[in-house]
């Protein structure tokens, strides 16, 4: 019976990256010896124990068989005669190949060491092209790497290109499309995921209606890289840089779906494109299962991101309104997060990433002015409800005008 720390922590370690977990494959062992040695099995469709004391991971060597199509189409089989190379070559990439003894001598049948130094996100075998899954790992892995300088090897896009092209990607299930995605908005380049699966082809399967947004052209005055789709990869960049939460990346990323469906008459306006974008937004949130405060801000941001952009041009009760359309006077409002979004997009425009953006400011700045408003004698007056809320709005907007005169 051999232990070995596999996968992700080899592959970290040697890239000298933080490890987040550690796993380990236990080679010419049965379930019943790991559990006499105190091990909790936790594995469902094959043998995984957690360690007694350090709750890693320890998975029984084991082979796979495609028996279905898609990612839970697989026989898998265990047995104390199954090797660890065995084991190894049923995984995606050969950086994630690769094993390491307990006292720290690296196992690479499948030259992971090399790729790590070629940069090379490559396959190891054909069996890549069984899973699914695969596809989108890759592409996470890029948005993970990018920032080294990894790319994807030619013969594993090709091998990509042909499961998108065969069909086997439509076999995926929302929750791990959605699992993979949120993983990538949290990567440090995920605009290089959704890269990578529109180079494959997979993008327009699985996203379609961010697939749609290329190719659009917008104004060059406000937009100098002109294409839509370009504009999105550029504010989720920026987006990166304000800010390490997925939900404002995802929202930064969505924000400008109506310009998909933009009549190409009309072409390279988007008059209404804010709005017209929500159905689309909720359309693909439904299909994807996405968490509700993903969502929500996602919706905000599309609908009010040109409110924000033109805050200083706004009469003070229309930033009233957009402030309470926003939710911005609960107790839990999330404004922080929408004018980063929006600042997200005002700055990911080629050429203008450096751009100061004072709305931000302002817009927070208004908030506070018409939140800490003192409302004591309208509620004196024992008026009606509805001249209760028309009475405060009334004093927010006074407390807005007055900031807006202060500049």
């Amino acid at each position: 019976m051999k232990t070995y720390l596999v996968g992700g922590a080899v592959r970290d370690q040697l890239l000298n990256f933080p490890v987040k977990e550690r796993d380990w494959v236990v080679v010419g062992a049965t379930p019943e010896q790991m559990l006499a040695k105190g091990f909790k099995a936790v594995g469902k469709d094959f043998p995984v124990f957690l360690h007694p004391e350090t709750h890693d991971e320890y998975a029984l060597a084991r082979t796979e068989r495609k028996t279905a199509p898609g990612y839970k189409g697989f026989a898998v089989h265990a047995d104390p005669k199954i090797t660890l190379e065995e084991d190894l070559i049923r995984r995606d990439l050969t950086i994630n190949a690769m094993a390491m003894t307990p006292d720290g001598q690296l196992i690479d049948p499948y030259h992971g060491q090399q790729d790590l130094q070629a940069k090379k996100l490559r396959h190891i075998s054909p069996a890549f092209s069984e899973d699914p899954v695969r596809v989108l790992r890759v592409a996470r892995f890029l948005a993970r790497y990018a920032h080294l300088g990894f790319s994807i090897a030619q013969e594993t896009l090709e091998l990509m290109q042909k499961m998108v092209n065969n069909g086997e990607i439509n076999s995926l299930v929302s929750e791990r499309v959605w699992a993979e995605t949120k993983k990538a908005l949290s990567e440090q380049t995920p605009s290089a995921y959704f890269s990578a699966l529109k180079e494959c082809g997979a993008l327009a399967v699985i996203f379609p209606e961010i697939q749609q947004l290329f190719g659009v052209p917008q104004p060059a005055k406000y937009h100098p890289e002109i294409d839509t789709g370009v504009h999105c990869m550029l504010a989720l960049d920026q987006a990166v840089l304000l800010s390490p939460d997925p939900v404002v990346r995802f929202a930064t990323l969505t924000h400008d779906l109506g310009k998909g469906v933009t009549p190409k008459e009309k072409w390279p306006s988007h008059r209404g494109h804010e709005k017209a974008g929500l159905p689309i937004l909720k359309k693909l949130c439904a299909r994807l299962r996405v968490p509700n405060h993903y969502s929500r801000l996602a919706a905000k941001v599309m609908e009010y991101h040109t409110h924000c952009h033109r805050i200083f041009e706004l009469r003070p009760g229309t930033i009233v309104d957009m402030l309470m359309a926003l939710g911005a006077f609960k107790a839990n409002h999330d404004l922080q997060n929408f004018v980063l979004a929006s600042e997200a997009d005002a700055k990911g425009r080629a050429g203008l990433e450096k751009n100061p953006y004072p709305q931000a400011d302002f817009v927070l700045a208004a908030q506070q002015a018409a939140a800490n408003i003192d409302s004591s004698e309208i509620m004196q007056r024992n008026l009606p409800g509805p001249e209760i809320g028309q009475a405060i709005r009334e004093l927010r907007i006074k407390a807005v005008k007055a900031l807006k005169n202060s500049l």
